[in-house]
């Protein structure tokens, strides 16, 4: 059955195909009613893009702007996620994005846990999310661990190098029990691709791998590759503080983004998760 003739849309008339995105395939489709984006995921399990839309939902609730969920659902082997399209206007003030990711931040898990009720899903790997006490136990021993071990077991690290995760971890253990973490709302995947400024100017964030954390996650990950203006950051910590001792935490973030990215795409990562490593390690402050 073709997907589009399942949406919940009248008298759709075009559908494109959108570039970008390593994961889903993506379409932008006019109908009567409007422009609306579709993703499509091939041969995924029903619940695919639930923990996505349960974020989006929850930006939608405390007024963040992002796409609005129209509609989800599995069509044959497909599962498929629609939104409303929200046009791209290219020009906008880094500062009111910082207060966005400041607003969003405030957010906080109901039960006063870290996680989320939906698993993470990338591509080739998967994060239980599952409710913990601690961040600790979410960041370190759920997501790093688990990578280190799969960069070892995929032959993407040797002995040596996991021994220098080691080192890290341990520099990393010691910071996280000294450092007072709060459940946040996170956007979990921010990165310069997945915000947008539309016509008016005002930001908004898409795309989000949500869960509760320590809001210097997102901050660190937005770090790795260039796109965030250096008033975003001042804004942010204008409108939302960070605590004494950040900048070494931030360094921990992107490294699990990095690493993320060499199990994801190969040795092409190699040497910056090593220096981001060498960095931890000899971090002067």
């Amino acid at each position: 059955m073709d997907i589009f003739e399942s949406l919940p849309l009248e008298g759709i008339y075009d559908v494109r195909i959108l570039c970008g995105g390593d994961v889903n395939d993506a379409y932008k489709v006019y109908a009567r009613g409007g422009e609306y984006f579709c993703l499509v995921q091939k041969n995924a399990r029903k619940n695919f893009y639930q923990a996505e839309v349960m974020g989006l939902k929850l930006f939608e609730k405390n007024n963040i702007k992002a796409p609005r969920v129209i509609s989800c659902g599995l069509v044959g082997r497909d599962a498929y996620l629609l939104l409303d399209f929200l046009e791209e206007g290219f020009v906008g003030d880094f500062r009111d994005l910082g207060r966005l990711i400041a607003d969003l931040h405030r957010i906080e898990s109901p039960n006063g846990q870290f996680g989320f009720d939906y698993a993470y899903h990338g591509s080739r790997i998967i994060f239980s999310n599952t409710y913990k006490d601690t961040w600790k136990e979410v960041f370190l021993e759920e997501r790093m661990d688990k990578l280190s071990a799969l960069l070892l077991e995929t032959s993407l690290w040797d002995e040596s190098r996991y021994k220098t995760y080691e080192k890290v971890r341990k520099i990393i253990e010691e910071a996280l029990d000294k450092h007072t973490s709060r459940p946040s709302l996170l956007h979990g995947d921010l990165w310069s691709g997945n915000f947008m400024f539309l016509k008016d100017g005002q930001p908004a964030i898409f795309d989000p791998s949500p869960f509760y954390g320590d809001r210097e996650f997102d901050l660190g990950i937005s770090m790795v590759f260039s796109g965030f203006d250096k008033s975003f950051y001042q804004a942010y910590n204008k409108y939302y503080p960070l605590d004494e001792g950040f900048a070494l935490r931030l360094e921990f973030y992107k490294l699990y983004f990095l690493m993320v990215h060499l199990h994801k795409f190969g040795s092409s990562y190699k040497t910056s998760v090593d220096r981001a490593m060498d960095k931890i390690i000899s971090f002067k402050g």
